[in-house]
């Protein structure tokens, strides 16, 4: 770990996490895929995750997201015991309803898009807070056509998923996340399998949703974003944080010998 503070540190001191992460593990099998991971995100943080595949980054998001469940260790989202309940002391696992109250406080998007291709964008944005939150037909469209054109695609609100490029999918896919007006984004490597013109665009966005005051966990390969985003960078491989701090100080300088290696690959 750097011993130096990150910016997200010096600007959040004092302030309680809105995600905080404790000796999390996770296994799959014999596969230790998450080793004891410690981190916490401050209220609006944009906290990026760097690291080869297979490091574990996509599984901790999973299991923040409650796609995974943990096999020792606690997440916490704003208080909030994540897949459990705590009764003095003893875990015993929430029900489908709790855990799907508490995943419609935090959105997901994914490297893949996950559209409904049968719904046109609109409707894609629509789906979730008609049938999940039951909000009105009404006031659920006035506020999907607010964030098509947050995410630049008003235009497109009556296009199907086949007729847009990987971007703009992409990009209704973040606008599809925020409809559920959540306290927390965590990011997937949203850029991952779009061609490389395509991720300025998604990038962008992003980058409007941290100046917004968001709390975003990021995992990408975009150190670029890192640099010009991120509150703190942190670096896993082999299912540990190997380093962690602010991302300019860590990619101009990463103190421990596998990020040097990474950055060396990746920049």
């Amino acid at each position: 770990m750097t011993d130096t503070a990150s910016l997200g540190t010096q600007k959040t001191a004092g302030v309680k996490p809105l995600v905080d992460i404790q000796g999390v593990h996770k296994f799959f099998g014999e596969h230790h895929v998450l080793q004891g991971i410690d981190m916490s995100v401050a209220p609006g943080e944009v906290s990026v995750i760097i690291g080869p595949s297979g490091s574990g980054k996509s599984t901790l998001l999973r299991c923040i997201n409650l796609l995974e469940t943990i096999s020792a260790g606690r997440i916490y989202v704003h208080d909030d015991l994540i897949g459990y309940r705590d009764v003095n002391g003893t875990l015993h696992d929430l029900n489908s309803k709790q855990i799907a109250a508490q995943r419609r406080e935090i959105g997901m998007v994914f490297q893949r898009f996950n559209l409904f291709p049968h719904k046109t964008a609109l409707h894609n944005i629509l789906e979730a807070p008609t049938q999940v939150k039951r909000q009105s037909k009404a006031a659920a469209r006035v506020k999907a056509l607010e964030l098509l054109e947050m995410v630049g695609l008003s235009d497109h609100a009556n296009h199907y998923p086949a007729q847009l490029s990987g971007g703009q999918q992409q990009r209704v896919a973040i606008a599809r996340a925020l409809a559920m007006e959540p306290e927390l984004m965590l990011f997937d490597e949203p850029t991952s399998a779009l061609d490389p013109e395509l991720v300025g665009d998604v990038l962008n966005v992003m980058k409007d949703l941290a100046k917004s005051g968001m709390t975003m966990i990021v995992v990408t390969h975009e150190i670029g974003f890192a640099r010009e985003v991120g509150d703190t960078l942190t670096f896993m491989d082999g299912g540990v944080v190997v380093e962690s701090g602010n991302p300019r100080e860590i990619i101009a300088n990463p103190q421990h010998h596998r990020t040097q290696e990474f950055l060396s690959r990746v920049l």
